[in-house]
């Protein structure tokens, strides 16, 4: 149990530092609405997201809705790991996550009006740009598409071994 908790904070703490860091990076080097690509490749915009999600938004109690939306999401997902067996490496990863993600962006919605700090994007997926984002936002779409696999995956392995027993 201990180690499981251990690989939490480590990855809470990974992921929220990294997050907080380029975030403040992206408020310091960039200006606002300006597009520059790092590398050639990866195109940075600082933007602020009052919102959720591609800038969902419930208008001007945006800030305080999201902020409490997102506190009670964490409670719910510390919930799910603390119930969460050990073995289910994939789905602890998942949410361990999601939960950084969560408190990387909920910080920003603490600490200031603006709203939250994107600074990824927009990226040309030629039918489409996809809007600019964060550490964080990223670690919440990883851990959600991980969280769905390991879920899909464990609900499947069960049927599966029954096959293999009853085949024999």
């Amino acid at each position: 149990m201990k180690q499981k908790w251990q690989f939490f904070a480590l990855t809470m703490t990974a992921i929220v530092v990294a997050d907080l860091v380029t975030k403040a990076m992206a408020v310091r080097y960039l200006r606002f609405g300006e597009t520059r690509v790092l590398a050639g490749l990866v195109p940075l915009t600082l933007t602020f997201n009052r919102g959720a999600a591609f800038s969902i938004s419930v208008g001007e109690a945006s800030r305080w809705f999201f902020l409490v939306t997102s506190l009670l999401a964490l409670a719910a997902i510390l919930v799910f790991y603390h119930r969460t067996d050990p073995l289910h490496r994939m789905q602890r990863l998942a949410l361990a996550l999601i939960s950084s993600g969560a408190v990387g962006n909920l910080i920003d919605r603490i600490r200031w009006e603006h709203g939250v700090v994107d600074f990824i994007g927009p990226i040309n997926l030629g039918v489409m740009f996809w809007p600019v984002f964060n550490v964080a936002d990223s670690a919440i779409t990883c851990g959600a598409l991980l969280l769905a696999l390991a879920l899909w995956r464990s609900d499947r392995a069960p049927a599966v071994e029954t096959a293999t027993l009853t085949d024999s």
